[in-house]
């Protein structure tokens, strides 16, 4: 227009779309950036976040403005990056403010939830992985966790104090945003944006004195690849479980049908509707008081970490702040620490201390630094595991026994609960340290409500921990934290050192080991893989009866677990299993003998050969006898 009110209206459109495009530039960057060795090659729209972009007409996926009213009275995201498919006749409200439109459907949001969390596709540029986490998914989850909320403390919206944290991941920012959008379609009171954050952290927001929010809420997606995002969602009771989440996708998608066209999320937003608060270093210090009270050293209590070496391998997850904020302050030497500063991309290793590449990794700096102790943390540090001065890796049955034998040493004649595929060595170890192992079912959060249970019921249980690192202990809330676990075996490592003991290996020294282990994935291909799976258990149970030096484990909590006798008293088992959400069975092999895996894969694929499971695919145990 050409009127003065005209001008001053296109004026304030292309400050906005000006606004718009330095994000879309960063975009661009982070696709030139991406290793083309460890990822495929990733499209514009994926880099800024955008879900449907190619697959959605433009009428259902589009940057439009308008009053905002509920949601830019209330939200919006300081500094987020702005994930928006450029469309050239955009425009801005009278207050200047964009808005961003995404649809989803009812069907896409219930399947979001993965057990007790919730997670999706964040980002295109894998191919076959569409996007099913968009920002209206976010926002529809967000509001729809606001209204369990408020059920679950008796307190209106405007009552209710939320925080919010992330990993690094590119798809963070937006989905925050949208989130944030969602609670104030609520009138949500307080809204606190943690920024970088851990899982660990987020539920210590709602416990901790002086802060206390209702809930804590953590988006990531673990391990998993750059595209994904999740939440994970904690009130001052620990994270919420899988009826929670059943429920909080379930209204989500009904909102999602009442509303198919989508809502408006303010891109800029009002700055002041939304908190900023660095949580995460109040959480560091809570960590250093837990080590020098921990390690009580008689002439360093401030610094108990003084003369010891300890390197942190973050993977660019959320776990830098572990080696910079707490060690180093203790008075630890972190030099040759690695991977320390947040990247979306991960361009390093996945950041999994179960993933041998990153495991590798990590005990090569630990070498390389000659480091009395390497630790290594997951994408949100819920998960962790360390690295001896000798270079040797103590993760799964290893990590578990450790931390057994410092607890067990506190607590004596404690239950440890561990999931399904945990080694006999470890039972064995574990009450030759006269203490109680319960072999429970895989899932962190199947094992910790284990342990909760049976505590409750008069049977101290102060451990819960999977193979995965999962582990949670009853001093810290039940919760699952990596740094904490770290912080226990630092401890541990200071009280030896301070009594001229051996370093914290030598507690395994009696943990028997297996020569050979294995485990292969079996996929269903039939639709109801639930009932299928129950079947193939069912019929495995009717024979191992005529398996000759077979028996059947006496009490199985999940799958079906059977013993091998493998002559001059060693034994080796095997455990079938169904996964806890996808269309597998999960089988893993044991043995104490060279061969022993193999000979007892020959027995099972003689009987699936038998069998002939028309929807079972098996060329993964087949793949073992190849070899």
């Amino acid at each position: 227009s050409r009127t003065p009110r005209g001008e001053e209206r296109t004026r304030r459109d292309l400050a906005s779309l000006s606004r718009s495009i330095e994000p879309l530039a960063d975009g661009i960057k982070h696709a030139r950036d991406f290793p083309a060795s460890r990822y495929p090659p990733v499209s514009m729209q994926s880099c800024l976040g955008k879900s449907n972009a190619a697959s959605l007409p433009t009428q259902q996926h589009r940057v439009r403005s308008r009053r905002s009213r509920a949601n830019a009275r209330r939200l919006g995201h300081r500094g987020a990056m702005v994930t928006v498919q450029f469309i050239p006749h955009a425009t801005a409200a009278e207050d200047g403010t964009p808005v961003l439109v995404t649809t989803t459907t009812p069907a896409i949001l219930k399947k979001l939830q993965n057990g007790s969390d919730v997670r999706g596709v964040a980002l295109e540029g894998v191919p076959g992985e569409p996007v099913t986490l968009n920002e209206e998914a976010a926002y529809l989850i967000g509001a729809a966790f606001v209204d369990w909320l408020a059920d679950k403390k008796g307190k209106k919206p405007s009552e209710l104090s939320i925080a919010v944290g992330r990993d690094p991941r590119l798809s963070g920012p937006a989905l925050a945003n949208a989130m944030f959008a969602g609670f104030g379609s609520k009138d949500v009171g307080r809204v606190v944006d943690m920024s970088i954050a851990t899982t660990p952290a987020c539920f210590m927001t709602t416990v901790t004195p002086g802060v206390a929010y209702d809930a804590g809420i953590m988006l990531t997606a673990s391990h998993l690849p750059f595209n994904r995002n999740g939440a994970k969602f904690f009130t001052s009771e620990g994270g919420l479980d899988k009826a929670d989440i059943k429920r909080i996708c379930e209204d989500a998608a009904a909102a999602c049908e009442a509303a198919p066209d989508g809502h408006a999320i303010p891109l800029d937003g009002v700055d002041d509707a939304v908190e900023s608060v660095q949580f995460l270093e109040t959480y560091a210090a809570q960590l250093r008081d837990f080590i020098k009270k921990g390690a009580n050293h008689p002439t360093a209590y401030d610094e108990p970490l003084t003369g010891m070496k300890i390197i942190v391998d973050a993977g660019n997850g959320s776990g830098g702040f572990f080696a910079k904020s707490v060690l180093e302050p203790l008075g630890a030497d972190v030099s040759g620490s690695q991977f320390l500063d947040p990247d979306g991309k991960f361009p390093n290793h996945s950041p999994n201390p179960e993933d041998a590449e990153a495991m590798d990794s990590a005990v090569a700096a630990t070498v390389k630094a000659k480091a009395d102790l390497g630790v290594i943390f997951d994408t949100d540090v819920d998960r962790s595991a360390v690295i001896d001065g000798d270079g040797n890796p103590i993760n799964r049955n290893k990590l578990i026994a450790l931390l057994a034998a410092i607890i067990l040493d506190e607590h004596p004649g404690s239950t440890v609960v561990t999931d399904s595929v945990t080694s006999d060595g470890l039972a064995e170890f574990i009450e030759g340290k006269g203490g109680k192992h319960v072999r429970y079912m895989r899932g962190y959060k199947n094992v910790i409500n284990e342990g909760v249970r049976r505590d409750k019921a008069g049977e101290p249980c102060h451990l819960m921990i999977e193979t995965s690192g999962h582990g949670a202990m009853k001093e810290n809330y039940c919760l699952d934290d990596g740094a904490y676990i770290a912080v226990k075996i630092i401890i541990e490592a200071v009280r030896r050192r301070l009594s001229g003991g051996k370093g914290i290996s030598d507690l395994l020294s009696e943990l028997r080991e297996p020569l050979e282990e294995k485990e292969v994935r079996l996929k269903i291909t039939c639709d109801d893989f639930k009932a299928y799976g129950g079947d193939v258990l069912e019929q495995l149970k009717e024979a191992v009866g005529s398996m000759k030096g077979y028996t059947p484990v006496d009490v199985n909590y999940e799958g079906y677990r059977v013993n091998r006798d493998e002559g001059d008293g060693k034994r080796g088992w095997f455990l079938l299993r169904q996964s806890l959400h996808d269309p597998v069975m999960v089988l893993n092999f044991e043995s104490e003998i060279p061969g022993g895996v193999g000979a007892m894969a020959k027995d099972v694929v003689a009987w699936l050969k038998e069998k002939d499971f028309a929807s079972l695919n098996a060329s993964a145990v087949y793949a073992i006898l190849d070899k």
